[in-house]
């Protein structure tokens, strides 16, 4: 019986926790593959790693609380879990994506999917009568992120998965940037939820997952059959390490935002910066939005540099930040999306939703955030042409 209300006690002690044969706080690394049965046709729970493991069953249980969600399916990576979900879809489908989503959920669509005739049409899905008429026989669900991913773009998440409900579609959410501890998309009634857990809920930069949340007991059993039939499981390890991560969640996340929220403010004030994408700032657009749907900003900023400033020289100048590809670490990282992160959107759809090239994206870590102001400052001035 669960004893607590609050997510801070259920990040430690959801799902399942410990070991009962042991009394070992922590669930076991059931590192098998298989398992030895009593005999032939008989009921077993554990058979064969790739359909069930004790490790991951824990991982997927904790998620599923958190998210509130009827099941959850732990992946390999947050590309493998992205890919089960696009795998419920047949030819001739076709799904809603918002305008600027991560590089590699478009690429696999445009690339792979496309190839099985699932086709993909991009919409601004900030705008509701514009998402609506996009709505055809043929479209089958809708897919965002919000906070999207990079221009920071808020989607009202309720009111897209109520006018999804009304055509009888999906909505399906990546809820990588905000984690179950800032934003549940199922309480808003979206049906499925993604999770890139390689990046806040992992937080360490040293495992790569995936996880997928479902609202109802028929997309769990088609859920399950896939994962099991394609097989892009996380394994016993990842999926320990990723249990290790989300209890210090809260934690994290809340030293996270408070550094964001500072640097957005200092980079706002910045008269080489032209815009900041951000939002936790009163004067973004989707502001109030967020306010209603997360407990705040989250810790992911972009910014453009003006045309005085040499954005090659800014990466190259940074000291403390790290410039590499992923995010959501307890350290900070930067990345030029144009090249990095989107570079497998064609460059006209980029510039046209706001990919430029002197767009930067910034993880902010949890160090002291006056070295890290201090680390962007130097890095802005030595930038200057």
């Amino acid at each position: 019986m669960k004893n607590y209300k609050a997510m801070e006690s259920a990040l430690i002690h959801g799902g399942i926790f410990g070991d009962p044969l042991t009394g070992a706080v922590n669930v076991p690394i059931y590192q098998t593959s298989t398992y030895r049965q009593e005999g032939i046709g008989l009921d077993v729970k554990w058979e064969y790693s790739r359909t069930g493991n004790p490790t991951r069953a824990a991982l997927e249980a904790l998620i599923a609380e958190l998210e509130g969600g009827t099941a959850g399916f732990a992946f390999a990576s947050g590309m493998a879990a992205i890919t089960a979900v696009l795998s419920l879809f047949r030819a001739g489908d076709r799904i809603l994506i918002s305008s600027n989503v991560y590089g590699g959920t478009y690429r696999v669509l445009d690339k792979v999917f496309r190839q099985f005739d699932i086709r993909y049409g991009i919409v601004d899905t900030t705008d509701l009568s514009a998402l609506e008429s996009a709505i055809a026989p043929d479209v089958k669900a809708i897919l965002v992120e919000s906070p999207a991913n990079p221009l920071m773009t808020v989607t009202d998440l309720a009111a897209v998965s109520a006018l999804a409900k009304g055509y009888g579609i999906l909505s399906i959410v990546d809820n990588t940037f905000m984690t179950p501890y800032l934003q549940q998309p199922l309480k808003l009634g979206a049906d499925i939820v993604i999770h890139s857990a390689t990046k806040y809920l992992g937080g360490h930069s040293d495992l790569v997952a995936g996880l997928v949340l479902v609202n109802s007991d028929a997309l769990a059993k088609q859920l399950a059959f896939l994962q099991n039939a394609t097989g892009g499981v996380l394994a016993p390890f990842d999926a320990f390490l990723l249990m290790r991560g989300i209890k210090t969640l809260s934690v994290r996340m809340d030293r996270h935002v408070e550094n964001a929220q500072k640097a957005a403010e200092w980079l706002k004030g910045t008269p080489a910066v032209k815009l900041v994408y951000y939002p936790g700032l009163p004067d973004d657009p989707g502001y109030e939005i967020n306010r209603k749907q997360a407990r705040n900003g989250g810790a992911m900023i972009s910014f453009e540099l003006d045309e005085r400033h040499d954005f090659r020289k800014f990466f190259t100048s940074l000291k403390l930040i790290t410039l590499a590809e992923s995010l959501g670490g307890v350290e900070s990282l930067v990345c030029h999306p144009a090249t990095m992160t989107h570079a497998a959107i064609p460059r006209e759809i980029r510039v046209k939703v706001g990919i430029t090239d002197n767009l930067i994206r910034l993880s902010i870590g949890i160090e002291n955030i006056h070295d890290l102001l201090a680390d962007l400052e130097q890095a802005i001035l030595e930038s200057e042409e």
